[in-house]
């Protein structure tokens, strides 16, 4: 099944990914730093979701509070739960 979700406080609009097995896969971010977001989904793919969920929490660009990076794992969290 392909989860997608809004981000918010960031430069992405969009994030979209699958998980199978509890695994994810062809985690896809729309706009944002390309090159950045290109190298995440790349790190993550076949990665259990929950500990890349945990590992990207809390991860902070420019004193915004969240990062596209901790935007994964909210949308990861939703759709575990």
């Amino acid at each position: 099944m392909r989860y997608t979700y809004t981000p918010r406080g960031v430069c992405s609009k969009g994030i979209s990914f699958e998980i199978h097995d509890g695994k994810l896969h062809d985690v896809q971010f729309i706009c944002g730093c390309e090159g950045n977001l290109k190298a995440i989904s790349k790190l993550v793919e076949g990665q259990d979701a929950k500990a890349i969920m945990h590992l990207l929490q809390g991860n902070d660009c420019r004193g915004r509070g969240t990062s596209c990076a901790d935007q994964l794992a909210h949308a990861i969290k939703d759709a575990l739960h």
